[in-house]
């Protein structure tokens, strides 16, 4: 509009002065400049309200295929992951010195840094998916995972593993995880919550079966032979990578030109302040969060004796998680907005306090209660980050949105257990670690209740801009009837 009153304003000014001729043959001009200013600004006009139709999210179709190998995806990373406790003890074993010192936190660094890479790697993730697309990328990065996980079978030396498992294998299992986030926005909309909630739900099940598999096969046929066996889960998502195919319309040709670097690194989401306190919030929230996962075990072993079913803890919190997910991805479509940050603050809260809850336990029933709370809101804070983050970025930046949060994430992953492992060898046993680890939950879920309070500040700031702009417009509009009423009578008298 602002170009179509610029013309018109230009050529008042033009028919104000001059002769009689002049003016005449001004206003013939000015009506065919006017109408064709109308035909262009209808022409500019269609193009911006057909790009808000001209997609539609499928809802289903191949968009559930895509589902069921997304939720391959997040179950056999996380469920590896999840389900290092077993291997930890596996390692201890194969890998300990004869004194002892210090294996605990250096052991546990082997998990703790394959868990961290996931997500530092996330911010390079999100940059290779935006250029190569969801599919080359997860293709590329589960062969990357098959090769560091085969790799890892071979390694006599905890040092190597932490090259190899820790780095190889973690980064190969980041590039295959975040596009099986992303491409779920390519098909479904309305659904995205339910949807969330199923594909990560893959990690709970991987969690469930897994440890007494694992169990059995570290029994049967050793720490690398177990590892060769897991090999089988990536080479399985190498093929599930295929069925990512991309829907939303490709960006014009400009951005791959004048704006390459824009696209490479978005800015655009540290606008949002929202945005900024939940990549904040969260990260503060998860120093302890991955420390039940790695030492639960130990813990378990020194508390109620080696002979105990340890292994039906990771089983509640699988369960449990499972459920989570269905459960809060189906409330979080029904959460309007940024509301949906209340669901973490809750789930945090009470990952917090089971932590802290774990030291106490003297009875082996009230660790299952523990982990069968745990698991159910480790569901729901897993479930709801990808929809948390359309709602504060949109859906053009939620890709490096997604990337930069798991890249600060990675911080706290990689530091909690061995802290935690660190505690528990100066002070000989891991009472200490469960209470702190239980802190910072709590203190990121204080955190987090700031955001629907600064979008909602935003939106009502945007509210008032908007009125004061159309008003704008308004009188405006005015004036430029006004204008031409002036010129018409202009006319008629220099006629008379």
């Amino acid at each position: 509009m602002t170009e179509g009153n610029n013309v018109t304003e230009s050529d008042n000014k033009d028919t104000t002065a001059g002769d009689v001729p002049a003016e005449e043959k001004n206003a013939e001009e000015e009506k065919k400049e006017n109408g064709e200013c109308k035909v262009d600004l209808v022409e500019k006009a269609s193009p911006p309200a057909a790009a808000e139709v001209e997609f539609v999210h499928p809802e289903g179709g191949w968009g559930w295929v895509v589902m069921l190998a997304s939720m391959w995806c997040n179950g056999s990373v996380f469920g590896i992951q999840n389900s290092f406790g077993i291997l930890y003890v596996s390692l201890l074993n194969e890998f300990s010195s004869k004194d002892g010192v210090d294996m605990s936190s250096k052991t546990s660094f082997v998990g703790s840094l394959s868990m961290g890479m996931i997500f530092f790697c996330s911010p390079i993730v999100s940059i290779f998916t935006d250029i190569f697309g969801c599919r080359i990328t997860a293709v590329g990065g589960a062969a990357v995972g098959l090769v560091g996980l085969l790799a890892s079978s071979f390694v006599k030396s905890l040092d190597v593993m932490y090259f190899t498992y820790g780095i190889v294998f973690a980064c190969g299992c980041s590039f295959a995880y975040q596009p099986s986030l992303v491409i779920l926005g390519h098909y479904f909309k309305k659904r995205l919550g339910l949807v969330n909630g199923i594909v990560t739900a893959g990690s709970g099940v991987f969690t469930v079966t897994l440890p007494f598999i694992l169990s059995k096969l570290l029994d049967e046929v050793g720490l690398q032979n177990t590892l060769r066996v897991l090999c089988i889960l990536m080479f399985v998502l190498i093929l599930a990578g295929f069925t990512y195919k991309p829907l939303l319309p490709a960006k014009p040709a400009m951005t791959q030109t004048g704006f390459r670097l824009s696209r490479l690194f978005n800015m655009n989401i540290w606008k949002s302040v929202g945005y900024r306190i939940w990549a904040f919030g969260i990260p503060a929230a998860l120093y302890g969060y991955y420390v039940p996962y790695v030492h639960l075990m130990k813990h378990v072993q020194e508390r109620f004796g080696p002979n105990v079913n340890k292994e039906i803890l990771l089983l509640c919190i699988g369960i449990t998680s499972c459920l989570g997910r269905f459960i809060f991805g189906s409330v979080a479509d029904f959460v309007k907005g940024s509301n949906k940050v209340f669901l973490q603050v809750l789930s945090f809260f009470v990952i917090g306090v089971m932590s802290m809850m774990i030291p106490l336990c003297n009875i082996f029933g009230g660790l299952i209660a523990v982990c069968l709370l745990m698991g159910l809101f480790d569901g729901c804070f897993i479930c709801i980050m990808a929809p948390i983050a359309f709602e504060l970025v949109g859906a053009k930046d939620v890709s490096q949105a997604i990337g930069f949060l798991l890249g600060l994430m990675s911080i706290p992953m990689v530091a909690g257990p061995p802290i935690a492992g660190f505690l528990r060898d100066k002070l000989g046993s891991y009472d200490m670690a469960f209470y702190l680890a239980g802190i910072p939950p709590i203190i990121g879920g204080i955190v987090l209740c700031l955001i629907p309070w600064v979008e909602a500040r935003n939106r009502r700031k945007q509210k008032k801009e908007g009125l004061s702009k159309e008003q704008d417009v308004s009188q405006k509009m005015i004036e430029l009837e006004k204008a031409q009423e002036d010129a018409k009578n202009k006319r008629g008298d220099s006629v008379l």
